[in-house]
């Protein structure tokens, strides 16, 4: 007859079977014929004396015979689960080097950021893209300039196409000025916005970097093609609205008295932005921020802030910014 069940189990009638031959001290083979799991299980045993008789192992033995299975197939488990944490173990056992790169790196520090930019300049082999905005600060060092221009130079030297993003205040800096005028056999192509967005550096299209709180003291590393892709698809809408370097900034008709900078700022402080959030998008710092609002206010006779949105507001000024 097949067996019914797992040998770890009972079933009902081989229970009952069980408890009955406790209870006489014997059973006879005729009637273990609806449970053969007494048997298989070591629960019933042939009489020495009278074969024809069955006897039950005594209950402590009888459990150690039903544990043991159990311990077979867990000893099993272990074994397979060891097998499968030495498999894992390998496989990330990488050194740095041939670790695979995260989707998304979080890294701190300027000096830790530099080296993961380092690293992927490295790797590129095609196309390097930056939206590098105005910070206000103006004070280049020459030793600055300097790293920045041999990067670009020896970026251009291994075949990598290079286009880079300023705001139009960067026309009035010597040190960018100067530091433009000895690249300019490098191919590197420049375009000017009034306003951009945060810094964003695309490398081969395959890595962005991006910083992560205003001080740029966190940047994220991007990797995720997705990701990657989106940034890909803002710098070129950006680009094809910029201007090209060695062409004017193209300013609308403005009131007498009023810059097209000054038209700018006038509708950053009709839209309510404070002196600091006007001057980093416009990439100036505040005090220049601040110059230029006062000559506002002496354009449009105006003695207080309010009153000054209010003035701008109604002329119609910026109806077409």
């Amino acid at each position: 007859m097949e067996h019914p069940h797992p040998e770890t189990a009972l079933c009902d009638v081989g229970r009952k079977l069980y408890t009955s031959a406790l209870r006489a001290g014997l059973l006879s083979h005729e009637a273990t014929g609806s449970a053969p799991c007494l048997i298989d299980t070591g629960l019933l045993r042939p009489d020495p004396g009278e074969p024809q008789w069955l006897v039950p192992a005594p209950p402590s033995e009888a459990v150690a015979g039903l544990i043991r299975p159990l311990e077979r197939e867990l000893s099993e488990y272990r074994r397979f689960a060891a097998a499968l944490a030495g498999t894992v173990e390998q496989l990330t056992a990488f050194t740095p080097e041939e670790t695979a790169p995260s989707l998304l790196t979080l890294w701190k520090g300027k000096d830790r950021i530099e080296a993961a930019l380092l690293r992927a300049l490295d790797e590129g082999a095609e196309e390097f893209l930056a939206i590098q905005p105005a910070s206000g600060r103006t004070n280049r060092t020459e030793e600055t300039i300097r790293a920045a221009a041999e990067r670009v130079r020896e970026l251009h030297e291994r075949g990598i196409t290079q286009r880079t993003l300023y705001n139009h205040t960067y026309r009035h800096h010597p040190a960018t000025l100067a530091y433009l005028d000895r690249l300019k056999d490098t191919g590197l192509e420049v375009r000017t916005m009034e306003e951009t967005p945060e810094r964003l550096l695309i490398i081969d299209r395959a890595v962005a970097f991006v910083p992560v709180q205003p001080d740029r003291e966190a940047a994220l590393e991007i990797r995720h093609p997705g990701l990657v892709w989106f940034l890909v698809c803002v710098f070129e809408r950006f680009w094809q609205i910029a201007v090209p370097w060695g062409h004017p900034v193209p300013y609308r008709d403005t009131p007498p008295g009023v810059t097209g900078v000054q038209q700018k700022i006038a509708q950053l402080l009709v839209e309510g932005q404070l002196d600091e959030a006007i001057a980093r998008r416009l990439g100036m710092n505040v005090r220049t921020c601040r110059a230029h609002i006062a000559k506002l206010a002496a354009a449009f006779g105006s003695d207080s802030r309010t009153q000054l949105g209010y003035l701008l507001a109604r002329s119609g000024m910026l109806e077409e910014v």
